[in-house]
């Protein structure tokens, strides 16, 4: 898998496989080498089956298979095409069909071995074929729409934070709007209600889980995988067993036979079970010195079963083993094999041998692709997974940066505005101040809302012109020194949240704090205001809009960062004032133009 989760090496692992298993189906009984009518038919299928030539699959494609069967004798390609083009309902109704047709139409003297092995074949073809096609489809999908999981996850986590704020957060904004309606004498409750809320805001909220949900409605899941498996491993244990029932030999021998045969294909079951990328089967090195045992014994014996056996335990060396040592076992037992075969003096001869290693190195590829269909399903979705997860953590990091440093500011006003309507004698100011208090708790309150969608920005402009109205109101004086120039949106936002974050720490010294500078200059950002006390001796304000763990700092250097700016902040060396610094790269002027 590459960093973004695409799967690489197996995008063009399985179509080589793929490749070779058609390429090896596509033989008839009895030759080296496919026929004319059966070459056609193996590219159309290539055509059907390839994730790059997916687009051109269709009735067409269907339509010549069903033109070329009589002459290609290759049911299970048109077996599978069906699987891979038909719609449902009708699709698996006739597959069937076709998997039974092609027993009393199988090449022979229509003997029972003879029809049973048509059935037998075009059933697993036709299996193999679909699977290992739709494994090919899933990684196309899966590198087309990787992020598709991730977003529904990320909406899903908007959905349930949104549900949570508007609870906590969004009540407590309503009870200030209503208390404020209410006169001064509920200005204690309005601070106390946005002294809370405030307190809420500077600790990040807790992660939720946003559930499940795969997005991608045709993967191929293991619960569709196994079936194959087992109905692939039980084909050719059939089409084993109906081999010996063929032979003529003792019922003693054969029930020993069908004895080892059944070992030898429950082991291989065992081997392709669906697990986790880089899980090994429990007691693997015993299980497959067993399976190799038993194949490669039943060579040596005389009418023995099914002389493909060996394919098997190949097969589950390459499931089993390390890669380094995988392929050369494979490769020994199959050549092993040959050398048993052409040693016996009742053995096939030359010909009869390449046609049994062909049919082995076919077997061997159909197991090892169905068992790296079962594991590359799981590493598919352990990637989506993975995926999803960093994408909800980062919009959660998001959503708590954006909580803060939107909201912060505006409690920190309310309720400083809810202080001076309980102190000033004035009725009339004191209702201006509390209906300020509620057009804040407004404005809040549509910041709440927006906030699970995508990443709210602030303007420089409209916060430094509410950073004068509301430092005023409550009797601050505000210097601004100079002027921010051309900025581009990205650079304004991240100012206008630095400057509100500033605006937060003085509200929340007020009234202690008595005046607050704005200072604008080359690449910087510099508010500095009053501290808390006069005293050198007392602690200076908090570096966060909280108490200590707040986020606002940390929030701010992150965005920041992002930008490739710096953020300085903590009091001055004399203790009387504190100051926070933004340092930018200057924004160049833009050209002039004629």
């Amino acid at each position: 898998m590459d960093t973004d989760g695409s799967p690489r090496g197996p995008v063009v692992v399985v179509p080589v496989v793929l490749v070779l298993v058609l390429s090896g189906f596509a033989i008839e009984p009895g030759r080296l080498l496919p026929g004319p009518a059966a070459v056609l038919v193996l590219l159309v299928q290539l055509v059907t089956c390839l994730p790059w030539t997916r687009r051109l699959r269709g009735a067409w494609t269907l339509a010549a298979q069903i033109v070329l069967a009589p002459w290609a004798g290759l049911p299970g390609f048109l077996a599978a095409s069906v699987l891979l083009t038909v719609e449902r309902p009708v699709r698996w109704p006739l597959f069937v069909l076709v998997v039974l047709a092609a027993g009393p139409l199988a090449p022979g003297d229509g003997e029972v071995f003879t029809v049973l092995n048509g059935i037998g074949n075009a059933f697993a073809h036709g299996l193999v074929i679909y699977a290992l096609s739709r494994l090919t489809d899933l990684y196309a999908e899966l590198g087309a729409t990787r992020g598709a999981l991730a977003d529904a996850r990320v909406a899903a986590e908007r959905r349930q934070t949104g549900r949570e704020l508007e609870a906590v957060l969004g009540s407590a904004l309503a009870s200030v709007i209503a208390l404020a309606g209410r006169g001064r004498q509920s200005a204690r409750e309005v601070v106390t209600v946005a002294r809370e809320a405030a307190e809420r805001v500077r600790a990040a909220p807790a992660p939720q889980s946003a559930g499940r949900a795969d997005v991608s409605p045709r993967a191929m899941t293991p619960r569709l995988a196994w079936p194959i498996v087992i109905a692939t491993h039980l084909e050719y244990l059939t089409v084993g067993a109906v081999f010996l029932l063929g032979e003529e030999i003792p019922v003693w021998r054969g029930a020993l036979y069908a004895a080892a045969l059944i070992v030898v294909m429950a082991l291989q079951a065992y081997h392709s079970l669906p697990r986790p990328p880089g899980v090994r089967p429990r007691y693997a090195p015993w299980t497959l010195g067993a399976q190799v045992v038993l194949a490669l014994g039943m060579l040596t014996v005389p009418d023995g079963p099914y002389p493909q056996l060996t394919a098997f335990a190949a097969a589950s060396a390459l499931i089993v083993l390390p890669a380094r040592a995988a392929w050369p076992a494979a490769t020994v037992l199959t050549l092993l094999t040959a050398g048993v075969v052409l040693a016996r003096t009742d053995g096939p001869g030359a010909h009869g041998t390449a046609l049994l290693l062909l049919d082995i190195v076919v077997i061997t590829l159909v197991f090892h692709g169905l068992a790296l269909l079962t594991g590359l399903v799981h590493e598919v979705r352990e990637a989506r997974e993975a995926l999803a997860s960093l994408a909800v953590a980062r919009e959660r990091r998001r959503i708590a940066r954006d909580v803060h440093d939107l909201l912060g500011y505006g409690l920190s006003a309310i309720a400083l505005k809810g202080e001076l309507a309980d102190r000033v004698p004035d009725a009339r100011q004191a209702e201006e101040h509390l209906a300020d208090a509620a057009r804040l708790a407004g404005r809040a309150l549509a910041d709440l809302r927006a906030i699970p969608g995508e990443a709210a920005e602030l303007t420089l402009d409209a916060e430094l012109a509410s950073a004068r109205e509301v430092l005023a109101a409550t009797g601050i004086e505000v210097r601004v020194r100079g002027t921010a120039g051309a900025l581009d949106p990205a650079t304004d936002a991240l100012c206008a949240t630095v400057l509100r974050e500033a605006m937060t720490n003085v509200l929340r010294h007020a009234p202690a704090t008595r005046w607050c500078e704005i200072a604008f200059g080359p690449g910087v950002l510099k508010v500095t205001s009053e501290a808390a006390s006069a005293d050198p001796a007392d602690p200076p304000p908090p570096s966060g809009a909280g108490a200590p763990g707040g986020n606002g700092i940390g929030n701010l250097r992150d965005r920041a960062a992002l930008l490739g700016a710096r953020l300085k902040a903590g009091p001055t060396p004399d203790g009387r004032r504190y100051s926070l610094t933004l340092l930018m790269e200057p924004t160049p002027a833009p050209a002039a133009t004629s």
